[in-house]
């Protein structure tokens, strides 16, 4: 067996478990009770498929800018999927979309009546703009 035979073994390996986490991650959306569960869903194991999807790409292509285009991929994915989870998890949390009694911890219990104030507020009007 020689090594390319081996690379692209592995690489068949990487697609698989890739997509395979990617199901599950679309599996569990559609499952999970709560938003808090399904953002979980949503950036864990989508995020960690499309990282060996890109893995067995890169062991498959082995040229260098296609290399160079899979690790940008995965270095903007790496940075904006926690990112955008924190948002949508911060967005839901002061609506009754998240099942309370599942938190082991709530840190923001307390500033829970701030916020839904905050939301309730008319908004406001910016002060117009005077010509000079």
């Amino acid at each position: 067996m020689n090594l390319d035979a081996i690379l692209d073994t592995v690489a068949g390996v990487c697609l698989i478990a890739g997509a395979l986490l990617s199901v599950a991650a679309g599996i569990a959306l559609v499952r999970f009770p709560d938003v808090l569960s399904r953002m979980h869903a949503a950036a864990k194991p989508q995020v960690l498929g499309l990282l060996l999807v890109l893995i067995g790409c890169a062991l498959r292509l082995r040229s260098g800018v296609d290399i160079t285009t899979l690790v940008l991929v995965g270095m903007f994915q790496l940075a904006t999927a926690p990112v955008a989870a924190h948002m949508v998890g911060r967005a839901a949390y002061p609506h009754d979309d998240i099942r309370r009694d599942l938190l082991i911890t709530d840190e923001l219990a307390g500033d829970l009546d701030q916020i839904r104030a905050d939301r309730s507020e008319e908004p406001r009007t910016p002060p117009p703009v005077r010509a000079s």
